[in-house]
Parts: structure tokens; C-alpha cells; sequence
């Protein structure tokens, strides 16, 4: 894995935080304070007020004085939080008329190299499927995805699940990088699916010990391990197994809705997993 240190989607130096101020995202608050803590990175906190056509929003009802001024409000604690971490927070409060279009284009705006946002209960998006904004913005952003559960807290266990191709390639680096500033283990997984070829099967080994490599060049401590079973389930279920508490995943590095989450392996281990996911985007 020859070069790949000097990716930059293993950077982790401006992270957008797109909260709703619901307990939806009280999860992705906490996870995104802590992360900029730990990795030195500057916090982007943003919400949005929706007006136009939209009754409602991702974000909030209907755009008027008392919800833009209830976000701002939210804005403040949460530079407040921020401050107390010891994390420099520069407050966004955004309009517009689709949830998932301000969000990427804040991303694109502060050139963030990671976008956090809640995940809306264990089956969202199943349930709104392509209508959902967080399907949206992993689909869309230039950038990787961090859906966090509303419980959740900052990880000290990484599962990395690698198919040994270059989306891979690129979610082992952000791994890696997660690993050294977090000072958290990393488990790297390949799922030997029962339908594949013999060939493709044979695989699972050499890739997982060509991450390993990697991740020993990199100082990071890692055990390997192949599994056999269908990769969302087996992922999810390994993640409970070694006590991960973080998934990273490659994206495949597609746009367009056509292409954007549903009903892909990755969308499948969000709506099961407990854990926040990295959805990470390879630049592909």
C-alpha cells in the first residue's frame, strides 16, 4: 500500500458538524467536539433554516425569526462546549430550500475533510430512503460522512471492513489516521461472501495481511481477521463481537442519485449498526 499515507483523505484537520438540534444529533455533537479534541482540528457547526416550497426541513420548520433565532441559540452552546474542550469553533447558520444541497455545499465552502451528522433512529433510512439528507450527503459530499447514533460516544476500537479495492485502500488510510489520533486499536475485517468465486474467496487472506502491513508501517496497532456470511450482517456483527465502536467503510466514490446509498452495503450496515460509521470518500 505503497504512497497512501500521503493521501489526504486520511486528514483530519476541518470537521463540519451539520446538527439539527434535535436529540437526533445530540450524538453527533458530542462525537464532534471530542473528535476535533483529539485530532487538533478546527470545529465548523452548522444548522440551517428552510424556507421556499419546503414545509419543513432536516434542520427545522419553515424559516422565520423565532426558529432562526432558537438555531443561532444552539450555535452558541455549542461553541460554548466546544470552547471548554479546548476546540476553536467558527458558527454557521445557513438558509435554504433542500437540507442535503446546503449541507454539501458547506462542505465544499470550508473544504472539510470529514462532514458529522445524527442518524434518525435505527431504520432511517430505510424508511425515507432517498429522501433522507443524510443518504444525500454521503452520496453527494466531497468529503467522507460520519453518521452517529444518538448514543453514542467517541470510539477506542476501529473495525476497518476491506474488500482489498481501492475505496478500500482509501478507508484503511482514514482508519490508520483515526487510530494514531484517537490511540485506538484498529480491527481490519474481510467478509468472504458465500456466493463469490473460489478465487475471490481466496483473497480475504492476502488482503486483510496487506493491511496489517500498512497499518504496522503507519504505528498503529491492528489485529486481522476473515469472516464468512453476508458483509453487512457479518460487519455489524464482528463491530458487537470485538467491541468496535467505530465502523469505517469506502464509498466506491459514486454521486449521482441514481448511485447514492440505498439499498447498498454500506446504507445496510447504518441502518444495524450501533456504532457511528465512516463512510469514507475515496476522491475516486
Amino acid at each position: 500500500m505503497p504512497g497512501l499515507n500521503l493521501s489526504p483523505v486520511g486528514r483530519f484537520e476541518k470537521i463540519l458538524l451539520a446538527t439539527e438540534g434535535s436529540h437526533y444529533s445530540t450524538g453527533a455533537e458530542r462525537v464532534a467536539i471530542a473528535m476535533c479534541a483529539k485530532a487538533g482540528a478546527h470545529l465548523y457547526a452548522m444548522t440551517a433554516v428552510f424556507g421556499g416550497k419546503t414545509e419543513g426541513g432536516f434542520m427545522g420548520p419553515l424559516a422565520d425569526k423565532e426558529v432562526a433565532g432558537g438555531a443561532a441559540q444552539h450555535l452558541d452552546d455549542i461553541e460554548k462546549r466546544a470552547a471548554e474542550a479546548g476546540v476553536a469553533c467558527t458558527k454557521l447558520l445557513q438558509e435554504g430550500d433542500d437540507p442535503y444541497k446546503v449541507i454539501v455545499q458547506t462542505s465544499r465552502d470550508t473544504v472539510s475533510d470529514v462532514v458529522v451528522m445524527g442518524r434518525r433512529g435505527r431504520r432511517g433510512l430505510a424508511r425515507l430512503m432517498l429522501g433522507d439528507a443524510t443518504a444525500k450527503v454521503i452520496g453527494h459530499a466531497p468529503c467522507s460522512v460520519l453518521v452517529v447514533p444518538e448514543q453514542s460516544d467517541m470510539w477506542d476500537r476501529v473495525l476497518l471492513a476491506t474488500d482489498g479495492s481501492r475505496f478500500s485502500d482509501a478507508a484503511a488510510v482514514t482508519a490508520a489516521e483515526l487510530g494514531k489520533c484517537c490511540n485506538a486499536p484498529v480491527i481490519v475485517l474481510s467478509v468472504k461472501v458465500p456466493f463469490h468465486s473460489e478465487q475471490r474467496q481466496a483473497e480475504a487472506q492476502p488482503i486483510v495481511d496487506r493491511v496489517l502491513a500498512f497499518m504496522e508501517e503507519q504505528g498503529v496497532p491492528a489485529e486481522g481477521m476473515v469472516a464468512d456470511g453476508v458483509a453487512e450482517k457479518t460487519i455489524v456483527a464482528v463491530a458487537a463481537e470485538k467491541s468496535a465502536n467505530l465502523i469505517v467503510l469506502g464509498n466506491f466514490g459514486r454521486t449521482g442519485l441514481d448511485q447514492v446509498l440505498f439499498g447498498s452495503k454500506a446504507e445496510r450496515v447504518i441502518n444495524t449498526a450501533s456504532c457511528p460509521i465512516m463512510v469514507v470518500r475515496s476522491g475516486g
